[in-house]
């Protein structure tokens, strides 16, 4: 199993991990495969901090892979991420896997199985979409007990998203409580060494802020207005995007560009704790405090850490 082995770098946004991703790359004459489910968008590239093609050193993969009016999922991820990383095993080299998308990291090293059902031009979901704006929640809600008692045992009757999600999958024949009890059950597909990064709170909100004003300092403002301009702002991608979203509303004037950026502040410190609550649910991943450290001493550690695991 040596030879399939990978290093993951994990945690919140604004902690460090792309620089310490690319550290950990160099050291082991590799490459870094992101999993962020924003990065792999063309044209989402000053408020996703992507790494730009000039900035790298080492090869970089699942960065601009799709356009912003595709539809993408976990499942589409899954298959490009594990060809890459099995094309760094072929080469001899440990790939590094380094992003923020909990489902994309654990897409890419777990055994999951994704049922059918696509977000964009989904014919079965805008069916119970129609039905809950027709009926409400209690019918919606009601339809999945009759239909799968076990999968509404798990769901909120006002969580319509995984109510709708639950009825789709009963249609295409899977169950919503069984990949439930799939998705607790952490089964590795490769030997991974995890490594997570974490900054103090009152720390970790400070560089948020200061990378947002980095962003709008950067021409934040100015590509999200480019991509209205082309249209884009109406796709699910971009409706959805942090940095955009905010922004978008400020260009139809439901508030101004100051109370937007604010509303980008707010939108990824509640993102961070998110991914601090889903990572933290992890056993696997080994926890290193960034607050202080400089980037000499987080590889140190980091290097010392997966020598550890893979000794």
């Amino acid at each position: 199993m040596a030879e399939r082995r990978v290093i993951a770098v994990v945690g919140p946004t604004a902690t460090g991990k792309s620089a310490l991703a690319d550290a950990l790359a160099k050291q082991y004459d590799s490459c870094v495969i992101s999993a962020d489910s924003m990065q792999i968008y063309r044209g989402l590239d000053v408020g996703t901090a992507k790494t730009k093609p000039q900035q790298q050193s080492i090869p970089h993969y699942g960065i601009d892979i799709v356009d912003l009016s595709e539809a993408y999922s976990a499942a589409q991820f899954q298959e490009y991420a594990r060809e890459r990383i099995d094309h760094s095993h072929k080469q001899g080299r440990i790939p590094v896997l380094c992003g923020g998308t909990g489902l994309y990291v654990r897409a890419a090293l777990d055994q999951m199985h994704f049922p059918a059902g696509g977000q964009l031009d989904n014919e079965v979901r805008q069916r119970w979409e129609r039905f809950l704006r027709e009926h409400g929640e209690a019918a919606l809600f009601s339809e999945l007990s009759v239909r799968d008692p076990k999968s509404a045992g798990i769901l909120d009757v006002a969580n319509h998203k995984r109510v709708i999600r639950a009825l789709e999958m009963h249609e295409s024949g899977d169950s919503y409580y069984e990949q439930a009890i799939r998705f607790k059950n952490r089964v590795a597909l490769y030997p991974t060494c995890y490594i997570g990064l974490n900054v103090a709170r009152e720390e970790l909100y400070r560089r948020i802020d200061s990378r947002v004003d980095r962003m709008i300092e950067n021409g934040l403002v100015e590509e999200a207005s480019s991509l209205k301009e082309a249209g884009l702002a109406s796709t699910y991608t971009a409706q959805h995007a942090i940095g955009y979203k905010e922004l978008f509303r400020a260009f139809e004037g439901e508030c101004s560009i100051e109370e937007a950026v604010e509303d980008i502040k707010r939108h990824s410190r509640q993102y961070a704790k998110r991914q601090l609550t889903w990572f933290r649910s992890d056993s696997r991943i080994q926890w290193i405090d960034a607050t202080d450290k400089s980037r000499e001493a987080l590889m140190h550690e980091a290097v010392r850490i997966v020598d550890e695991t893979f000794v």
